[in-house]
Parts: C-alpha cells; structure tokens; sequence
C-alpha cells in the first residue's frame, strides 16, 4: 500500500503586516543619512556650546527679552486662529471641488512658501500700508495697519497660512468622501456633516497643520521687519530682538536662539507624537 507524505502547507507563507520584514537599504545610504544629520546638528551644538550657561537665566528673562517673547507668543496664536479659521474653507474648496483655474488656486496658496519672507512683506506694506490699496481706506475709519501689532499678526498669517491649508487638504484627500456621503444619504446637512463627520475625521491633520503654522509664526523675522518694523513691545517679536542683540550682546542672542531652538523641538516631537504621518502631506 502506498505511503503518502504530508505535504507542507505553503499557502499562508507570506509573513503578516506586523511581522513583516523592512525593504533592504542600500549601505552607501548610511553614511550619507549620517553626513546629514551631522549638517544638521554640528550648528546646533556650535550654538549650545556658545551659550553663556552662567548668565542664561539673566540672559533670557531680561526686560527686552520677556517682552519680545510674551509678544512672539500672543501674535503667534492669534496668527494660528486666523489660520484655522481662513485655512479650513480654503482646503475644504481645494480638496472637495472641482473647478476652472483650481491648479492656479493651489499655486497661490503656495506662493509665500516659495517667496522671500521681504518680498511678502513689500506686498503686504504696498496693500495695507498708508499709501497702498486699502491703505487709504483703513486710514478713513482711523484705523492704521502697518507698523503695529496687527500687523504683525497678518504678516504671520501670510507665511503661515500655505502650512494649514497643505495639511488640511492632504487628509481631506487621503479620508476620502465616503462617510461624508453616507451622513448626507441619513439627511444631514453639509453644515452638519461638516461639523460632526468631516472635522473630526481630519482633526489630526488640522492639528498638525495648526501646530506647523505656530511654529513658522513664531520664527517669521523677514515680512514682519518689512512691514510691522521693529518696536519694542509693539511689533519686535522674539526673532527680531534676537537680530538687535546681535549686534550689541551676542550673548544674549545666543541664548534667546536657544530659547527658539527648544520651541522648535517641541513642536516638531507634538506633529510626530499627535499624527504619526506626513504633515504636509497628510499621508499615514
């Protein structure tokens, strides 16, 4: 009588998802990835190094260095606000319809990523400075633009605001329309859906662009000398007194430099830690 051998089932060969094994890197990619991380850190820690550790406490918390900062941090979330609130209708028309010049739209939102800070500002002062566009006609109910606080608010606003609306748009694309549909299909309003089923669906993506667009508000230095100047407690943000103290305390730019660097690492491990993707991509 014949034998039969048991034959191994090779079927479910193919390792899952969470034992799945990494794709091969090439090894010359290593010492490149490790020549660019040195590009990046070498300055950072020449920078630390500098640092004044002994007088860091004085150096950071003096009079000028306080307001530059409070200042920093109050026009930086009222930038993020107007973001939000200007950047989400905005990818909502970009992700979600379908229209002549839509490719032409999206340029323009990427415009002050690509611009020089300067230039932004030349725009903004030739729009709503004394004698730009609607300069004359702020002037007209008293109120002035340039060279005060508000205007520092807009010219973060404006460098700031393509990071939000490129979030924003990436996870609008990459959660697709299908819940969407299937509220509508229940009855709800596009008012609702958009309260209860859309933002919250995108909500990790609306924070990372949020976040992103804090922190590029935090650091704007080229659009706000242009066009909001330079005065103290009502237009010099942190990165603008850090620029003065260069000249006349390089130690204290140092240390206020630092004081930048750490809100930098925050934000950058709060869009990782929150998201876990591709910020201006929105893709997981």
């Amino acid at each position: 009588m014949a034998t039969t051998t048991a034959v191994p089932d090779r079927v479910n060969t193919v390792p899952d998802t969470a034992t799945a094994v990494r794709a091969p890197v090439p090894y010359w990619v290593y010492p490149l990835a490790a020549a660019g991380a040195i590009f990046v850190l070498l300055p950072l820690a020449g920078m630390a190094a500098r640092v004044n550790w002994q007088e860091f406490p004085q150096l950071v918390t003096s009079e000028a260095s306080l307001a530059a900062l409070g200042l920093s941090l109050r026009t930086a979330t009222a930038s993020t606000a107007l973001c939000i609130v200007l950047g989400i209708p905005m990818a909502l028309v970009l992700a979600r319809s379908s229209f002549p010049g839509q490719q032409v739209l999206r340029s323009l939102v990427l415009l002050p990523l690509v611009l020089p800070p300067v230039v932004g500002g030349l725009a903004l002062l030739y729009t709503f400075g004394r004698r730009g566009l609607l300069g004359s006609t702020f002037e007209a109910f008293g109120l002035q633009i340039a060279f005060s606080t508000t205007a520092v608010v807009l010219a973060q606003t404006f460098v700031a605001l393509p990071f939000l609306v490129l979030s924003l748009e990436g996870a609008l694309r990459t959660a697709g329309t299908r819940y969407e549909a299937a509220a509508a299909t229940l009855g709800a309003r596009p008012s609702r859906v958009l309260r209860t089923v859309t933002l919250p669906l995108v909500l990790p993506g609306l924070l990372s662009g949020a976040v992103l667009s804090f922190a590029r508000c935090l650091g704007e230095f080229g659009a706000t000398l242009t066009f909001a100047g330079s005065l103290q407690g009502v237009t010099r943000t942190l990165p603008l007194e850090i620029y003065l103290q260069r000249e006349t305390d390089a130690d204290a730019a140092v240390a206020l430099s630092l004081v930048l660097v750490v809100v930098a690492v925050v934000v950058v491990t709060l869009v990782h830690r929150r998201a876990g993707w591709v910020p201006a991509l929105g893709v997981r």
